[in-house]
């Protein structure tokens, strides 16, 4: 493994790479700590410190999860990478609705970087939609809970003009990070907004360590090390897993070349939706919490009955809700990304066939059902694994930004596998040995 390491960065072209990545990473998490102008930091660090304590630190832990604690410090780059991914899930969406967009996917490179075209201009929407909501909050005291606004205010100024700074800042900030993320991909090693991402998510880790440990004890700490340790190996284990369907190609004769006659498959993989499900999930079950928030003085019923079931996330009617949600996304996701009549089709066409099965349609249905039986237990590990910060709420008293499992460990076990695998393609091309034995 070290020697690996040493061989990546003794090949010149594969060290450039690696520094550049790390350059750009520097750059990254250096924008994280700025604070945004008009942002009153000492107030901000005592808020986050009161909400710590309480345990809650609001009802963006999701967004704030993606970038890496800058959301709730309120930096230049407090949005982090969450409009690009909803911009891109919703632009995944559409593709299957919208028979327009449907056919620039069909159109190989062009049609692609089209698509790519609208995703950056729909994260900067949203960019716009998200900055001017937090920065509302912020204003009205309400975006950290158990904060008193007139004691300690966030911003300097509550005018007009703050605000508009603000959004516009935050705004060029989330702009900045998607020109960051496309030069790793250009110019680095591996997807440049997934590694954007690793890098927030490890970055809230040694915080949310230090928190178990000092607030639960180092015994507790030690075993929550234990079970992550267990926990990392069997999503690697799963984020590996799949079902290879043999695939066997007639061969035919084109002018006097003999074409086909080989042997290939087609991998299915049990978690065949990533972490899609469970950002859908978490966004859906924000909305009452984010109700909530928007209405914390009323005294209607509504507002008391989501405050006490759908807030804190340690209710077993929460649970179950986001568990069933996540099983529901993970379907759903699945049936619009990998469509069993597209390929029965494509494989027909170029004289395919899964032995024992005809071409067509016992092909599509024979794709169907065994898509269908590997996504079940797929749905089922998204939703234990996502369950388990909820449940360490309640066996440890843990915060709601417990390292160990949801949508943390899924990113960072999923990254660190791709990017060590691009990594172990170009060593082996330099006939070194790659990471992975």
């Amino acid at each position: 493994m070290l020697s690996a390491f040493v061989n990546a960065f003794r090949t010149p072209d594969l060290r450039r790479k690696l520094l550049f990545v790390l350059g750009i990473i520097v750059i990254f998490r250096a924008g994280s700590q700025i604070p945004a102008p008009g942002v009153h930091v000492y107030n901000v660090q005592e808020c986050i410190n009161i909400a710590q304590e309480g345990e809650s630190a609001g009802i963006y832990n999701l967004i704030n999860l993606f970038s890496g604690g800058a959301l709730l410090q309120l930096t230049i780059f407090a949005l982090g990478i969450m409009p690009y991914i909803t911009a891109s899930i919703i632009l995944q969406l559409l593709v299957v609705v919208i028979p327009r967009l449907e056919a620039l996917k069909k159109e190989g490179q062009a049609g692609q970087t089209k698509i790519t075209q609208y995703t950056r201009y729909l994260t900067l929407g949203l960019a716009v939609l998200q900055a001017t909501g937090i920065v509302a909050l912020a204003r009205s005291g309400n975006l950290l809970q158990g904060c008193d606004p007139t004691q300690y205010p966030l911003l300097h100024s509550d005018d007009t003009k703050t605000f508009l700074i603000l959004v516009v800042t935050m705004t060029a900030g989330t702009a900045v990070i998607m020109w960051l993320g496309e030069l790793i991909t250009e110019r680095g090693i591996g997807n440049g907004m997934s590694i954007l991402i690793f890098c927030q998510v490890v970055a809230t880790f040694p915080a949310a360590l230090w928190q178990v440990g000092k607030s639960q004890g180092w015994w507790t700490f030690g075993v929550v090390i234990a079970i992550g340790m267990v926990i990392v190996a069997g999503v690697i284990f799963i984020e590996q897993s799949q079902r290879r369907i043999p695939v066997q190609y007639a061969r035919r004769m084109v002018g006097r070349k003999m074409f086909g006659g080989s042997s290939t498959y087609i991998p299915l993989k049990v978690n065949q939706a990533g972490i899609i499900p469970v950002i859908f999930a978490s966004s859906l079950l924000y909305l009452p919490a984010m109700a909530v928030q928007f209405n914390a003085t009323s005294d209607a019923a509504w507002v008391k009955w989501v405050s006490d079931y759908f807030v804190t996330g340690d209710h077993p009617l929460y649970m179950a809700t986001y568990f069933l949600l996540i099983i529901f996304f993970t379907y759903f996701y699945v049936s619009i990304t990998f469509n069993p009549v597209e390929v029965a089709d494509n494989m027909k066409k170029y004289g395919g066939f899964i032995p024992g099965i005809r071409a067509g349609k016992p092909t599509q249905d024979y794709l169907s059902y065994v898509l269908s039986r590997i996504t079940l237990p797929g749905a089922l590990y998204l939703g234990l694994i996502s369950l388990i910060p909820l449940i360490a709420i309640v066996l440890i008293d843990a915060n709601q930004s417990f390292p160990f499992g949801g949508t943390s460990i899924l990113i960072m076990v999923g990254v660190a596998l791709d990017t060590v695998k691009q990594i172990e393609s170009q060593l082996q091309q330099r006939n070194y040995e790659g990471f992975l034995r």
